[in-house]
């Protein structure tokens, strides 16, 4: 029987800067990969590894994360978990996420914790295993999801979500979109010293070819301005961008999120 500490996480890049996280345990040839765009660099991974594909977790709609459930339900010889939100629209999910709090991943004998994160799109969803945050693209390093389909009081509330889980929790969002992030907030809040050393850490990564990620709760708390719109250096940074005091946090995000948008 699988245990409960040996999970391991690893990411597969796709496309230009996607990451298509595979959870693993050392004790079985079973994983589960977290938003495959691409189902080729999917299966060259399992088959390099030796590894069998047991089931996919879908966060959202978006193409860059479902475009390769087809083809990896052809390439698998038995059928697959396919778990992903049911209010989007999403061929080949076999395990429809609707209210339910919790899902079991059958494979791994693991229990993931469901949340709900409206904003990037209507429907997004996030996987809460053990200390494993898989947030596709709500919560970013240093940023946060584009206001596809949401309003900035929806993903404001997400991120909120995200900002009360354990300190230690360790953040796998989808795309190496950390430096943009980084150079971002430090225009918003340049006095912020654990931004600043947080960048050049990112950067050095970045400069010997490694990904940031994961990153976690407690570090974007320090250096996320979404996850900051109550610190006064932002409220006056978008006061002074917009000529436009806010009223409030949501009122900050919606600015801020606006400012970031054109950046």
């Amino acid at each position: 029987m699988p245990s409960e500490t040996d999970l391991t996480i690893t990411p597969i890049q796709a496309f230009n800067d996607n990451y298509i996280w595979v959870i693993s345990k050392s004790s079985s040839p079973l994983v589960y990969v977290v938003d495959p765009g691409d189902a080729n660099v999917v299966i060259h991974y399992l088959e390099t590894n030796q590894l069998t594909l047991a089931g996919i977790l879908i966060t959202h709609h978006h193409s860059d994360h479902t475009g390769g459930i087809k083809a990896l339900i052809e390439y698998s010889a038995t059928d697959l978990e396919i778990y992903g939100p049911s209010s989007e629209n999403i061929a080949d999910i076999n395990n429809p996420i609707s209210t339910q709090p919790h899902i079991k991943l059958q494979a791994l004998e693991l229990t993931a914790r469901v949340y709900q994160l409206p904003g990037h799109t209507l429907g997004h969803i996030a996987y809460h295993i053990q200390d494993e945050l898989f947030c596709g693209d709500t919560l970013f390093s240093g940023g946060c999801g584009r206001l596809f389909e949401g309003t900035a009081s929806q993903l404001h509330h997400s991120l909120e979500l995200l900002a009360s889980l354990e300190q230690h929790t360790r953040v796998y969002c989808a795309h190496e979109y950390t430096l943009s992030n980084l150079k971002f907030a430090i225009r918003v809040e340049p006095n912020n010293s654990q931004l600043a050393h947080y960048y050049q850490d990112c950067q050095t990564l970045r400069a010997n070819k490694k990904i940031t990620l994961p990153s976690t709760i407690k570090t974007e708390k320090e250096i996320n301005p979404f996850l900051r719109c109550h610190i006064d250096e932002i409220v006056n940074a978008v006061n002074q961008h917009f000529n436009q005091k806010p009223v409030d946090t949501v009122t900050t995000f919606r600015l801020l999120r606006q400012w970031k948008d054109k950046a």
